[in-house]
């Protein structure tokens, strides 16, 4: 029952600092929607066993480097399945946009407004949930510092990866 509490108590403050996050942006509805289906039951145990559980996979994973864990191929399927359903569910998510390609592996397809926005107030708020908090004067240094470390694990449309560099003042 613990793990369960515990999921809740993150997910409500990684859910509120992305919501305040979309309000600055102008986007209400999207900040009050915003990652509902981690409520869905066939989401949130998956996501409490794998994240809260005493014996949990994730807590001996080796492919987590700089704030970075493969979201994929974790060795526990129920959660593997939870995380495909969230991000097929959620199109702020980038891996929504990836569309398999029997000829060349995968088409990669430009992120639209709102949900690039979306994208972008889910990295800060996920970093705020976290204990990760940027200056005033630079929001996005904590998701700049992420970027730079994790950008080639993000698959992007180029001109999606541009816009979303030049928000967080990314500079190559």
């Amino acid at each position: 029952m613990k793990k369960y509490i515990r999921y809740t108590q993150y997910l409500l403050k990684h859910k509120w600092f992305v919501m305040i996050e979309c309000f600055k942006a102008g986007l209400i509805l999207r900040g009050i929607l915003h990652d509902l289906s981690k409520f869905y039951p066939d989401e949130f145990f998956p996501y409490a066993n794998f994240f809260y559980s005493k014996n949990s996979i994730f807590n001996k994973r080796t492919n987590c480097k700089n704030g970075y864990c493969k979201p994929t191929d974790t060795g526990d399927n129920i959660f593997d399945f939870a995380w495909l359903l969230h991000i097929k569910r959620n199109k702020h998510h980038w891996q929504w946009w990836i569309v398999p390609n029997e000829n060349k592996g995968v088409n990669i397809l430009t992120i639209p407004e709102p949900y690039l926005t979306e994208l972008l107030c889910d990295w800060v708020g996920a970093g705020k949930a976290q204990g990760n908090t940027s200056p005033k004067d630079d929001p996005y240094l904590n998701v700049r510092n992420w970027y730079m470390e994790n950008k080639g694990k993000i698959q992007l449309e180029e001109s999606t990866r541009k816009e979303i560099e030049s928000r967080i003042g990314y500079i190559v």
